[in-house]
């Protein structure tokens, strides 16, 4: 089995995943080829929390092009996984 931070990548943080972890729901970036099972497995390793639900998607990257040069790019595709926690669990991403 990887190591929880192969397969946790980084948190996503913005506005509406601040509001989904009142509800004890944290959004991950995670590896391409993990799967849901793994994603539970490094969570739980990593916080010490019992996990009760895993979604995972694919976002594909957004096709950008230089306006002084006009190259044509793509930012990265990503994986993201929505993790849902029991109940009286939670995890403090930003504690100092």
């Amino acid at each position: 089995m990887r190591e929880p931070t192969q397969i946790l990548v980084h948190p996503v943080v913005s506005e509406k995943t601040y509001a989904l972890m009142e509800r004890h729901t944290y959004v991950f970036v995670v590896d391409e080829a993990a799967t849901k099972i793994d994603v539970r497995n490094a969570v739980e390793q990593a916080f010490n929390v019992k996990v009760s639900k895993v979604n995972t998607l694919r976002r594909r990257g957004k096709a950008t092009r230089s306006l002084r040069t006009g190259v044509r790019g793509a930012r990265p595709d990503t994986k993201r996984a929505i993790v849902t926690l029991r109940s009286g669990d939670s995890i403090n991403l930003f504690e100092s």
